[in-house]
């Protein structure tokens, strides 16, 4: 759904494009939020798709955005031709929507639901920038990476992956303000926790990790026999009923929800986190320095969560537990670890400080000055009205 806005002929205007996943919008948001901080007036358009997490994200963000009906990429043939004819109606909507209102610029966020916006902005001359977290680039990113004006990276391990001539910037992962703003006591409040425990968080993201999620059930025995330990365990929509179920059927400690917006007060109030290895996680993670356990996601060809992963592994700042996808064995894995993280407060300290070091908290910021200076250049050199930041670095 598109809001209409009040100040549309006098305000410049930014789209995103991407969606599907947490991982695609926050890292948008984040940067959506500094360049409003630089330009008040700017007007925010996202392309995103019509899976339900976008509602969910975008519906709380209060930017005007627009659902696309995205075609899965399939591997049969007779599939193609409706796909195909799927993504041109797509992109031509697109278009005809920047022909009517000409941004500033388009930033593609990842993901099959930036294509059609990307690849017309650059059409019609519009200057795109592309963001990338992750070390290996997915398949929409390396399509695009030729139709990119700015490319920006997390990793300076990522710069490698595209074309020598690519303009790609090694700024880190954009995160939220909230996170760098949250302590301690806000996760305490917001949870309902008890303020004199450490707290283990266990999340697989924005939609759940099912075989994190069975894999502590496996030790919830081994889990009880930690008193001054509690755990804030989000499990995803599918998995929240039988997940709350087995928790009762034990004495744990345990704050049991599907999901949360407010990701930057469970973080705040972390000793210790089990999570997957998404890109724009592990920079919300770096950002406020925690010890964690990551279980990389194991199903993508490419094991693009192992090369994250191994960025903080590599720096002594996470352990990674290979994801077998069995529970079991899963289990057995997570509580070696666990076994020695959560008696040894030395050791998860210095992992903490590790993962901060790690950390670029203002990324969003570095980011925001690249947009600003090229969209500034370009219509400079197009003869139009710059977009005119209220201060600049």
């Amino acid at each position: 759904m598109v809001k209409e806005a009040a100040t549309k002929e006098a305000a410049p205007l930014i789209a995103f494009a991407g969606g599907g996943t947490g991982g695609h919008l926050y890292p948008a948001l984040a940067i959506a939020e500094s360049l409003r901080k630089q330009i008040p007036n700017l007007r925010i358009l996202f392309f995103g798709t019509d899976r339900a997490i976008d509602d969910r994200i975008l519906g709380e963000a209060e930017y005007d955005w627009v659902r696309q009906s995205i075609p899965a990429l399939s591997k049969k043939p007779w599939q193609w031709l409706s796909l195909i004819k799927r993504f041109r109606k797509v992109s031509a909507e697109c278009r005809m929507r920047f022909e009517s209102d000409r941004p500033a610029m388009v930033i593609g966020s990842g993901g099959m639901g930036s294509v059609p916006a990307m690849r017309e902005a650059h059409k019609m001359g519009i200057p795109t920038a592309l963001m990338n977290p992750d070390v290996l680039p997915g398949r929409a990113n390396r399509h695009l990476s030729n139709r990119a004006d700015l490319i920006f990276v997390q990793w300076e391990d990522a710069r490698i992956q595209f074309p020598p001539r690519s303009n790609v910037i090694v700024s880190g992962c954009p995160v939220r303000s909230s996170f760098l703003r949250a302590d301690r006591s806000d996760g305490v409040k917001r949870f309902s926790l008890d303020a004199n425990k450490k707290t283990l968080l266990v999340t697989g993201a924005s939609q759940g990790a099912r075989n994190i999620n069975f894999a502590v059930l496996e030790i919830l025995p081994f889990l009880n026999n930690f008193d001054d330990w509690q755990i804030l365990h989000m499990t995803g929509d599918a998995d929240y009923e039988s997940v709350r179920a087995d928790y009762e059927k034990t004495s744990v400690t345990a704050t049991v929800i599907a999901y949360t917006e407010f990701m930057a007060d469970a973080l705040a109030v972390s000793d210790l986190v089990i999570a997957r290895a998404g890109a724009s996680f592990l920079a919300e993670l770096t950002a406020v320095g925690r010890a964690s356990i990551l279980l990389p996601y194991p199903y993508h060809k490419d094991q693009h969560q192992l090369a994250n992963a191994k960025c903080l592994a590599n720096v002594s700042a996470a352990k990674i537990v290979h994801d077998s996808l069995d529970p079991a064995i899963n289990g057995s894995s997570l509580q070696r670890e666990l076994d020695l993280l959560m008696r040894n407060d030395t050791l998860r300290q210095s992992m903490s400080g590790a993962a901060k070091n790690l950390g670029c908290k203002d990324a969003a910021e570095k980011i925001t000055q690249h947009i600003l200076q090229f969209t500034q250049r370009h219509s400079t050199n197009r003869g139009c009205e710059m977009m005119e930041p209220v201060c600049s670095a």
